[in-house]
């Protein structure tokens, strides 16, 4: 999700049209009943959550194990979602991920389709069959459900909340799948946007270039805003004086 192609003098220009895309792409069509949407948690606390999609690829790494040691080294809480093609191709990595007490994992879609094209019962095949597939295979039965590419319709809502699923999007984009994009120029990008209760979208498969790079100088940076990374499921959970975003 999120490709250009690489230009460096429009790199620039790149992130801010991710954050606009992201801002589109997130207004449901149509009202409706069900829980409303996550782009953002709980505030008061003083916390952040760093999030890694797990898109399916083509090639036949698709883990970003670098970025992976990393967040473990420095026992960073993050939240990682899953599509069903890629929890396919690496049932090892998914049973790493899920060994270290501070990760969680959610859903990304099964195929990584476009929900606003499918009708109710597509729609609850796409987000179904992830969540079956990860309690099938390890036991675990998630939560937390991150529609491809952050679309979404009021379908989406009605079916994920059916299945006991949390829809959750981003406030915070990071832009990681541009490689042309620099760790310092999308550090910059972010560092406006670390706030209390911010969700930050990135990717562990491989894709992002320069994603650990950007983790590096990231965590510093969070730290100086005087935040703290959880994970997505405690970024929801109230805290002492807190008030919902």
């Amino acid at each position: 999700m999120h490709r250009f192609a690489p230009n460096a003098p429009r790199a620039a220009l790149l992130v801010p049209l991710l954050a606009l895309l992201a801002a589109l792409v997130v207004a449901p069509a149509g009202a409706t009943d069900a829980p409303p949407v996550v782009k953002s948690g709980v505030t008061g606390c003083k916390r952040i959550a760093l999030t890694f999609d797990l898109c399916p690829v083509r090639a036949p790494n698709g883990f970003d194990a670098k970025l992976v040691e990393l967040l473990v080294a420095t026992r960073t809480p993050a939240t990682f979602f899953a599509s069903g093609r890629w929890m396919a191709k690496h049932d090892d990595r998914v049973a790493e991920l899920l060994a270290v007490p501070f990760f969680e994992l959610g859903t990304h879609g099964a195929a990584h389709a476009h929900l606003r094209k499918l009708d109710v019962a597509g729609q609850e095949q796409e987000i179904a069959s992830g969540v079956k597939q990860l309690a099938d295979a390890h036991g675990r039965t998630p939560v937390l459900f991150r529609p491809p590419y952050g679309e979404y319709d009021a379908t989406t809502e009605r079916v994920a909340a059916s299945l006991g699923q949390t829809v959750v999007l981003w406030s915070a984009v990071s832009g990681d799948p541009v490689p042309s994009l620099s760790a310092a120029h999308m550090l910059a990008t972010l560092k406006p946007q670390l706030r209390d209760g911010a969700i930050v979208v990135m990717h562990a498969n491989g894709k992002g270039v320069h994603t650990r790079e950007l983790v590096e100088k990231l965590l510093p940076a969070i730290a100086a805003a005087g935040l703290t990374p959880v994970t997505v499921g405690e970024l929801l959970k109230p805290c002492p004086d807190a008030t919902p975003s």
